[in-house]
């Protein structure tokens, strides 16, 4: 105790010394020492000179305008519970004094020596002969003292702690097939037994409601598996765009039916997108595990089972415990983190909340079983961070006031997203932006199952980001994704680069590069470079989308345009789950200032045939091979095409038009025939920079260069180098 007075003395005559010279403090941590937060004597860790800051302010032996900066020395801090920060921490920088030399870590270190043979019979019949000597067990009672939560019979997006991982890298929880069988790892289903929807008219009552569904799987794999202990399988059950975790409830041998223990709510092979085979795979089975870098947790017992992908004690084996982010900023103004690395977390890592001028610089989170960051508030900064590894989403941002159309002047910039979606795998963006005002630019974001960047409210400003190798697993979805709202406006996508998304085939057509579904108004789409995407455009149904000067190569269809809202029951319709679309602009008074003001066309909507897609603007848009066709408009958009603004745009491929063709195409489109050399940079190297002399910009000079050479990742005060990934 004596110790701990001392300390803080000797700190608060050091504060006494700062506030007299009026200037910036800086005081230390170690993982080394603990004493009074000189650079000879520092801190801990960050929550103990936190807490001298708060006494030294309190006290009044520190001015509340004095600048702080805590400087972290390289190590290593264990984080047990959440590192609080609050109004009265405002105005401090916490800075690793070596950029990523410093690790907020939320998992334990397994001791290699604790790892044992199996000797409980029991368990090695459970496993495959071959492995029965490879799989290893330890004893977790003492890293988690309380009882371990059971899997619950569904679930989606981020399963129970805890989470295993070996070098840096997430191991699998163990499942069949394995993650490198054929097929990529799936199985899958074609004949449903009950879907698990509704029956109205049927005798027993359950099954007047949703209620599990049951197929047959036509393969003896299950009749191993011990279903008391559990098995459960993350499957896409009748959408593209809808995971789940359900667990099995019984097996049928005989008529090899599998029976599920919880409902999903589109139900088995039940909808638009069902039509084909469904895909699933099982996990959380001890008869599984079989393959090295796969796990299994006895969670009666709390003992691990691994298989490790080499020896243990050539290993740094982690599990990730701490299910709370390990910093949250709440109601704060001017905190900075600054090149820290933030690591194995079962949950969300870094949270703010409605927080001020919060800045995120050059830090690192990564091995994350949630969201990588969420933030929430005005003026706050996410710059020049690495993320990967991530069970969901990577990066949330809201703000601003959409009533008031008051922009929150938010910035998520020069950050690299990488191999997320990992647990949910379905509308968890790279980045996700919300509310009004802010600005996503210069980020690379790729390999992900789903969307990279998701968006809706208003003013957003989303430029210069590169984004390859997303919707890599799904379908109906887009690198770019907004939805399902006429006031979601005033968004501009500028100058991005969007390439091999999904298959990135001649024929797929299921991925999209920027995606506005259902009546989604008022956003601008210029400059961006689309480069093998299933469909570079798909305008939903919506209106005011004016979609100019992009470039679209290699894509199979370049812009598909429909009139959904002349012919869907879900158009503003509660009765069908509808859109509600009119409802959503009530809430925001869409017919007075200052929305009327600034959108006039939202604001008489109903009175100017809102099923159409109107005032949609098609021009000098440039397509090279498209692989199908440059366009797509459903017959309801034909019949409307006289009243959009198409033109200007130049289609350019190797086959020339029949007589018939040319006579068939629509106004707006120009053929013509490919020479050689289209005058880009460096077509074979992927570097669409055109040259002034360019057989395009010759047949239409009106097109306006695009900046491609500054898309993407750039170099600054923290990013020295980049990632050869382009």
């Amino acid at each position: 105790m004596f110790s701990k007075v001392y300390r803080y003395l000797c700190f608060g005559a050091l504060f006494c010394v700062a506030a007299t010279l009026n200037a910036e403090e800086k005081f230390f941590i170690s993982a080394k020492a603990a004493a009074d937060g000189s650079e000879k004597q520092p801190f801990s860790n960050l929550p103990e000179a936190r807490d001298a800051i708060r006494s030294a302010r309190k006290s009044g032996k520190l001015a509340a305008d004095t600048p702080v900066t805590v400087v972290i020395k390289p190590g290593k801090y264990q984080v047990r519970q959440s590192i609080v920060f609050g109004k009265e921490d405002s105005g401090v920088t916490y800075r690793a004094e070596k950029p990523g030399s410093v690790v907020l870590s939320g998992g334990s270190t397994l001791k290699a020596e604790e790892f044992a043979k199996i000797s409980d019979q029991k368990v090695l019949d459970r496993l495959d002969e071959g492995v029965r000597e490879k799989v290893l067990v330890y004893d977790l009672g003492e890293i988690i003292p309380g009882e371990l939560a059971p899997f619950p019979k569904s679930f989606k997006g981020t399963p129970p702690a805890p989470w295993l991982y070996s070098d840096g890298e997430m191991m699998t929880l163990a499942r069949w097939p394995n993650r490198d069988a054929e097929k990529k790892g799936w199985t899958s289903f074609s004949k449903v037994i009950d879907n698990g929807l509704p029956k109205p008219d049927a005798e027993d009552p359950v099954l007047r409601k949703h209620h599990p569904g049951a197929f047959v799987f036509d393969h003896d794999r299950p009749g191993r598996w011990d279903l008391e202990s559990g098995a459960w399988l993350l499957g896409y059950w009748t959408h593209d765009w809808s995971d789940e975790v359900i667990k099995i409830a019984s097996y049928d041998a005989e008529e090899k039916v599998i029976r599920l223990a919880a409902n999903h709510s589109y139900g088995l092979k039940g909808g638009t997108w069902g039509a084909s085979e469904r895909r699933f795979f099982a996990q959380n089975i001890l008869e599984e595990l079989d393959s090295p870098g796969e796990w299994y947790i006895d969670r009666n017992a709390k003992k691990l089972y691994f298989y490790p992908i080499k020896p243990v004690s050539k290993s740094e084996i982690v599990l990730a415990t701490l299910t709370k982010p390990i910093v949250q900023i709440e109601s704060a103004e001017e905190i900075k983190l600054v090149g820290i690395n933030l690591e194995y977390v079962h949950g969300d890592c870094l949270r703010v909340s409605k927080s001020r001028a919060i800045e995120i610089v050059g830090c690192q989170l990564s091995n994350i079983a949630g969201s990588g960051i969420s933030a929430n508030g005005e003026a706050i900064t996410i710059r020049s961070c690495d993320l990967f590894n991530i069970g969901r989403g990577g990066i949330s941002i809201y703000g601003g006031d959409r009533a008031k159309l008051i922009p929150a002047n938010n910035l998520v910039t020069n950050n690299h997203v990488h191999h997320y979606g990992i647990f949910q795998r379905t509308y968890a963006a790279g980045v996700a932006v919300s509310g009004c005002g802010s600005t996503v630019s210069h980020n690379l974001i790729h390999d992900a199952p789903h969307n990279a960047i998701k968006y809706s409210g208003n003013e957003h400003l989303l430029e210069k980001n590169e984004i390859h190798h997303v919707v890599m697993e799904t379908g109906d979805s887009g690198a770019f994704y907004t939805g399902r709202d006429w006031t979601s406006q005033g968004n501009v996508l500028r100058h991005n680069y969007i390439h091999h998304l999904g298959d990135y085939s001649s024929e797929s057509t299921h991925t999209m590069g920027i995606y506005l579904d259902d009546c989604d108004s008022g956003d601008t789409l210029e400059g961006n470079v689309l480069y093998k995407v299933g469909r570079a455009f798909l305008i939903g149904g919506g209106r005011d989308n004016p979609i100019r000067n992009n470039l679209i190569i290699d894509c199979p269809i370049g812009i598909h345009l429909d009139s959904r809202g002349m012919s869907w029951k879900q158009w503003n319709n509660p009765k069908y789950g509808g859109w509600n679309l009119e409802e959503k602009a009530e809430k925001l008074n869409y017919k007075s200032p200052p929305w009327s003001e600034r959108y006039p066309n939202l604001a008489k909507i109903l009175s100017d045939s809102p099923q159409e897609p109107l005032r949609t603007t098609i021009e000098t848009n440039v397509f090279v091979n498209p692989g199908k066709s440059a366009y797509s408009f459903d017959g309801n958009t034909k019949k409307i095409y006289s009243k959009l603004k198409v033109e200007g745009n130049l289609v350019v491929q190797a086959k020339e038009l029949s007589e018939k063709e040319n006579a068939g195409k629509p106004a707006g489109f120009e053929y013509v025939k490919s020479p050689e050399d289209l005058g880009f940079v460096d077509f074979d190297a992927a570097n669409f920079t055109l040259k002034d002399d360019s057989f395009i910009l010759q047949q239409r000079p009106d097109f306006e260069k695009i900046p491609f050479d500054e898309i993407g990742l750039k170099k600054d005060d923290v990013r020295k180098t980049l990632p050869a990934d382009r």
